[in-house]
């Protein structure tokens, strides 16, 4: 797995949001592990922003759930549980095959082109074995199916998610275990809504999502 280098070379207009982004990616590659403490002083000198820049970031992590705040401790990297990732797959199988299921329904042939497009960049990133590309593929190939299926109030949902399934998709995406490939399963859902077929499409997310959930489950229960 590649990391992303925390030290910001090019002083740019959005230092916040450069910095909230190379933090967020650090967490989600694991560059960061759970339970690790987040010191301001050294992420500030890792980053190269100020500490009030450093403390902007903490709490607009901790509030997408990627950061805990712990009494006499501070903030530390926060620990992904099965249970709470359960939760959040239940979310996303109630939300995605819905999604799936009418981008299917009504997806026209610029639609299918777009997400056919979105679909390379999953191989791209497959290829190079950069599996935080891959993660950033994966949400943009979902947020065209919400788009297509006019689940706009649906994909607001899922992104107040993203990061935490973001961590779960970098998680599952090299374990020995997986029966199909990320994106081969992603290629199915494709097919599926390219060939107009909104129960089959339905159904290749369900089987990913399970899949994906089973192999959470056996990471992420014998740690507990």
């Amino acid at each position: 797995m590649t990391h992303t280098p925390l030290k910001i070379e090019n002083a740019p207009l959005t230092l916040r949001e450069l910095a909230l982004n190379n933090v967020r990616r650090a967490i989600i590659s694991g560059y960061f592990a759970a339970g690790d403490r987040l010191v301001e002083r050294t992420l500030s000198e890792e980053l190269g922003v100020s500490r009030s820049v450093v403390r902007e970031v903490i709490r607009y992590l901790e509030a997408e759930g990627l950061i805990e705040i712990l009494p006499k401790k501070g903030p530390i990297v926060a620990i992904l549980t099965w249970d709470i990732a359960e939760q959040i797959y239940n979310i996303r199988l109630l939300l995605e095959q819905e999604a799936a299921h009418d981008c299917a329904l009504h997806a026209k042939s610029k639609d299918k082109k777009l997400l056919h497009e979105k679909l390379l960049q999953i191989d791209r990133a497959s290829r190079e074995q950069d599996d935080i590309k891959r993660v950033d593929a994966s949400q943009e190939f979902y947020k065209t199916i919400f788009d297509v299926a006019g689940h706009a109030i649906a994909w607001e949902i899922v992104q107040r998610l993203n990061s935490r399934i973001s961590r779960l998709r970098a998680l599952t995406l090299k374990t020995r275990e997986r029966q199909v490939a990320g994106y081969e399963r992603m290629t199915r859902i494709f097919n599926a809504i390219e060939k107009n077929d909104p129960a089959q499409a339905k159904q290749e997310v369900f089987e990913h999502l399970t899949e994906a959930s089973a192999l959470a489950r056996l990471i992420l229960q014998p740690q507990e």
